[in-house]
């Protein structure tokens, strides 16, 4: 009786590998290593600066206990200037000298980055290349991947095809940490896939 279990068992490991690999698999799509790659080599070491971790660092002083209604309030005025095209928020925000190091390092990527920002601990943004479409991303994946799960790894977005300039676009976001190894932000990076 034993010897029949015996052969009972090996044919159910045996059926068990035979199936196994025609149960769907989830397979990393082609252009993530391609982005993973690049933030890994151009936009980590642009990012991991004392100009970056500086302005990352005085803005978590500045808003260290700022609750998430005045950060909704905050995202709701930012917002409001872009579609009115009353940018005084969004000015005062380019004019930092992280968002004009951001943009230096966008205009340099021959087209690879089309959009540039770092946010403080609660997703504010702290320095931006251009104009992004609100001010806090405390309430979307590329923070909730990354700072707000504790996540070191780098969070790449599907890629979706741009309508007006028809490239292949992701987001991927990564935490910012500080000298110690603390995190302190995010890096946010919007990549044309088609130029890497």
């Amino acid at each position: 009786m034993a010897r029949w279990g015996h052969i009972g068992a090996v044919v159910t490991v045996g059926l068990a590998a035979f199936l196994l690999p025609l149960a769907p698999v989830h397979a990393e799509s082609a252009y993530i290593p391609l982005v993973r790659d690049y933030v890994e080599k151009r936009i980590r070491p642009i990012v991991e600066t004392p100009l970056v971790l500086k302005a990352i660092a005085e803005q978590n002083a500045k808003f260290g206990n700022v609750s998430e209604m005045d950060m909704r309030v905050l995202d709701e005025t930012y917002r409001s200037e872009v579609n009115q095209h009353h940018l005084q928020m969004v000015k005062l925000l380019l004019d930092k000298s992280v968002s004009h190091y951001l943009r230096e390092n966008q205009d340099a990527s021959q087209g690879a980055i089309l959009e540039f920002f770092v946010t403080d601990s609660h997703g504010l943004n702290v320095g931006q290349s251009t104009i992004t479409a609100d001010f806090w991303q405390g309430d979307e994946e590329k923070y909730l991947q990354t700072f707000a799960n504790g996540s070191r790894e780098i969070f790449i977005d599907r890629a979706e095809r741009n309508e007006s300039s028809q490239n292949l676009e992701t987001q991927a976001s990564f935490v910012v940490m500080d000298e110690e190894n603390r995190p302190i932000g995010v890096a946010i990076v919007t990549i044309a896939i088609d130029a890497l």
